[in-house]
């Protein structure tokens, strides 16, 4: 491999550098994930002082995939710090869950009561999650999106019966989670037209989910539903954001039409997302090899 100079140190440079385009940004922070190790981690954890939320959201969801705990203490900062924008605390606590560490279920437990619905939500699950792997230490682990999620899919495997699950608001919200997660493994049309549903469902955070695992599975099926809901200028920003990012991810044509419709939105969170969205589809639509090409822009040494 050609030697690189310094070649984490200077992705964390595009990503740290606010006057770079946030496309660019975000293919650093998926550079650096990728890296990974305490360089990385260092690097992606000082650029919570950005201004975009979005930004941040995405820095918090790394550092939960990475599964590093030396993200554990800038995570759980973030966490308690009321001034970081709701999506941004929601997801510092679940990439606290994906870590899976004990030693942050006390934390956990106590922003489970946090008077965000969001956080207290994320929270909760966070500490089903690692409760359930503490009881479960030996359950396969064959996610075919080799995702870190926040709840492990169920076990059942007939649709209509996960679709019940999904849509049941009474039903508790790790269990609807799991219900989702074994909804995308199995995948499919009627799968995703039964997670699409689950965008008119009553906790945004769900909806949010949703909209995540509908971008994972990237099936043009789902490119109505998604579209509705970003279209929907009442729905929490959180939410379309992640409908943009799916459309984004999906890369069809009516995707296009739909993300450069909103990619002057009047929410800073929408508008961004359409923005990387336009960058995820151009990827998608090119012969890029790797979207975390971060090191394709630094000037390998001479």
């Amino acid at each position: 491999m050609a030697a690189h100079c310094g070649s984490v140190q200077s992705v964390g440079s595009i990503l740290l550098d606010p006057g770079r385009p946030l496309p660019a940004r975000f293919r650093a922070l998926f550079t650096l994930r990728s890296l990974g190790g305490a360089e990385a981690v260092e690097l992606i954890g000082r650029a919570f002082g950005d201004g975009s939320a979005l930004l941040k959201h995405e820095l918090a969801y790394c550092l939960g995939q990475m599964g590093d705990r030396a993200a554990i203490p800038v995570l759980k900062q973030v966490l308690r710090d009321r001034a970081q924008e709701p999506m941004v605390r929601h997801e510092a606590g679940e990439a606290l869950g994906a870590i899976g560490d004990p030693e942050v279920l006390d934390l956990l437990k106590e922003y489970s009561q946090d008077p965000v619905i969001e956080v207290a939500e994320t929270c909760q699950l966070a500490v089903r999650r690692i409760e359930w792997i503490q009881q479960n230490p030996d359950a396969p682990d064959d996610n075919p999106f080799l995702s870190v999620d926040p709840a492990p899919p169920a076990e059942e495997r007939n649709i209509s019966a996960l679709r019940a699950t999904l849509l049941d608001d009474k039903c508790p919200l790790f269990e609807r989670y799991r219900a989702m997660f074994a909804l995308r493994n199995i995948g499919g049309r009627e799968a995703v037209l039964a997670l699409a549903d689950g965008l008119q469902c009553g906790s945004s955070l769900f909806r949010h989910e949703i909209g995540y695992v509908l971008g994972q599975m990237q099936h043009e099926a789902a490119i109505p539903g998604l579209a509705a809901a970003l279209e929907r200028f009442q729905e929490n920003p959180m939410v379309r954001h992640e409908c943009a990012e799916a459309l984004g991810s999906i890369a069809q044509e009516d995707c296009l039409k739909t993300l450069q419709a909103h990619v002057k939105d009047v929410e800073p969170v929408v508008r961004e997302s359409c923005e990387v969205a336009l960058d995820m589809y151009a990827y998608e639509n090119s012969s890029d090899f790797q979207y975390a090409n971060g090191l394709s822009q630094i000037q390998e040494c001479t």
